[in-house]
This record gives structure tokens, C-alpha cells and sequence, in this order.
């Protein structure tokens, strides 16, 4: 059966009167309105069967939101935290998954211990958001393996690499491995160490049909994605195949006239800041899809 899934980043969803990390940072009631409509519009676009969400603070009037559009299974795994000083004021975030068909178990994808040795994380650790992992049950009655997750954002805008396709694994980590012995992108060393969790947690489950919806806050081609999908990452000898494979590379958007000379579209940015796009957001797929 065909299946659409998507992630959606929601960008501070925060119901009225509540505020985000600042007090100052609310939505108005028509602002929150208006940012409910659109949200409610983009879904009905979108078409799809299954969603992962980021930036989900206000955790009810979500699920009463996509409930209103077709979508009768809501979970998260976790709250969002308010301020010990201000009973309305966030300062953590949620992911959340929504879909058409049953959610028959939800779990936390836990902390790779390992992981963090190898990353020379010595602080306490705890994944920036907690990632959803979920069992689907398809009409077809064929069940599906959903990942939900919203990995450490660099915030300070420390400085990290920028890689292209042609950069190989050893080059990648040569130089990141190196920037972490000397105690810097410490945003970077947090996400490899999320990813790296992710990446045992879905080789548990490798010979199961999975999908990741994911704003892994980093670029195509990054470390992160190696640390998260790429065998090799962890072990140099491994003749193991990705776990995950990103899915725009499996989508050909073929334009409806095409000029005889027009090049393949360049992939879309999912993010923009001060004018700038980025490709922040994935979707991954096993090799069962």
C-alpha cells in the first residue's frame, strides 16, 4: 500500500498565555489563531498519514488540533517543562507523532552509554528532546516501526564543519573528532551522541519496515547523519549497509514542461534563517520501503 508520511516543525507551539524560554515570547490569541489555521491548512495540503512533530510544547491543543483533521492517534513520550519560577513559562520542548491508523506501542528511545565514552562526553547527559519510537498498524495489517526525533540544535552558533557529497567518512571525522578533543562544537558532540543512541537503538530493529521524521538540526552530508545511519561510523571493519537511507534521493520531482538543458531541481531548503536556507529536516526510510 502507499503510505505518506512528513515531519513539521512547528516553530513554537505554544498556546496562549504561555511563553517560550522568555516571558516576553507569547502569541497573541488572534496570533495563536491565525498559527493554529495555517497548521490546520499545511496537514490538509500535505495530504499525508502519519506526522512527527518538533517545537510541541503545548502538548493538548495539538492533539486536539489534528484530531479536528483526521488524525485519531496522538502520543508523546514526554512533557514539556515549565519554569520552577514561572508556572507559565516553557523551557524545554516535546516531539510528538500523529496518525491516520493505530499507534499499538510507544517507547523512549533510550541513551547509549557507549556512545558517549567514545564522544569524551564527561557532563551528565540527556537527549536534547526525547525521541518517539512507536509500532504502526497499516490497514494492510503490516506494521510499520515510526521514529520521531528533534536532535540538539547549535544554538551559540559554534563553529561546524560543512560537508559535501564527495567528502569521505575518514575526512568527516578527522576533523570533527579532532575539534572535540579540544573542547569545541560541544552542541555537535551532544547531537553526535543523540544520533549515535539512535543508531543502536534502530539496529535493534533493523529487519523491521522503519521511517525516521526527524529536524536533526544539522546539514546533508554532516557527521551526524553518518553517526546515525552509517555502520561504518562506529566500526571501521563493518561490510553492513545504512541502516537508513535519506528519501529525497529516492524522489524525483520531474517538472510538469522541462527545458531540454534544465538540471535535476536542487534539493529544497526546510529552514530558513536571516535570509538563509538550510536543509535541517529529514525523513529516512529502511530498505523495506
Amino acid at each position: 500500500m502507499k503510505l505518506k508520511v512528513t515531519t513539521f516543525n512547528l516553530y513554537q507551539f505554544v498556546e496562549p498565555p504561555y511563553a517560550w524560554y522568555n516571558k516576553k515570547d507569547t502569541f497573541s490569541p488572534k496570533q495563536w489563531q491565525e498559527k493554529t489555521r495555517w497548521i490546520k491548512a499545511q496537514i490538509l495540503k500535505m495530504d499525508c498519514d502519519i506526522i512527527g512533530f518538533q517545537e510541541v510544547f503545548s502538548r493538548d491543543a495539538l492533539e486536539e488540533l489534528v484530531k479536528e483533521v483526521g488524525f485519531n492517534y496522538f502520543v508523546t513520550v514526554d512533557n514539556a517543562q515549565v519554569s520552577i519560577h514561572d508556572s507559565q513559562k516553557f523551557i524545554t520542548t516535546t516531539v510528538a507523532l500523529a496518525s491516520k491508523y493505530p499507534i499499538t506501542n510507544i517507547k523512549k528511545v533510550k541513551v547509549h552509554q557507549a556512545s558517549l565514552e567514545k564522544h569524551l562526553f564527561t557532563e551528565t547527559f540527556a537527549f536534547s528532546r526525547v525521541p518517539i519510537k512507536a509500532t504502526i498498524e497499516l490497514p494492510n495489517q503490516q506494521e510499520i516501526l515510526v521514529y520521531v526525533c528533534h536532535l540538539k540544535s547549535n544554538r551559540l552558533n559554534e563553529f561546524e564543519y560543512i560537508f559535501r557529497k564527495e567528502h569521505t567518512l575518514e575526512h568527516k571525522k578527522s576533523l570533527v573528532l579532532k575539534a572535540l578533543e579540544e573542547g569545541h562544537s560541544k552542541a555537535l558532540k551532544q547531537r553526535l551522541c543523540e544520533a549515535s543512541s539512535l543508531f543502536y537503538d534502530l539496529k535493534t530493529s533493523q529487519s523491521r519496515p522503519t521511517v525516521l521524521l526527524c529536524d536533526l538540526n544539522d546539514k546533508e552530508f554532516s557527521l551526524t547523519i553518518d553517526a546515525m545511519t552509517n555502520p561504518n561510523y562506529h566500526d571501521e571493519k563493518s561490510n553492513e549497509s545504512y541502516l537508513l537511507e535519506d528519501a529525497c534521493y529516492h524522489y524525483d520531482e520531474t517538472p510538469s514542461n522541462p527545458h531540454p538543458e534544465q538540471k535535476k531541481p536542487e534539493r529544497k531548503p526546510t529552514s530558513y534563517f536571516q535570509g538563509q536556507g538550510h536543509v535541517l529536516d529529514y525523513v529516512f526510510v529502511s530498505q523495506h520501503l
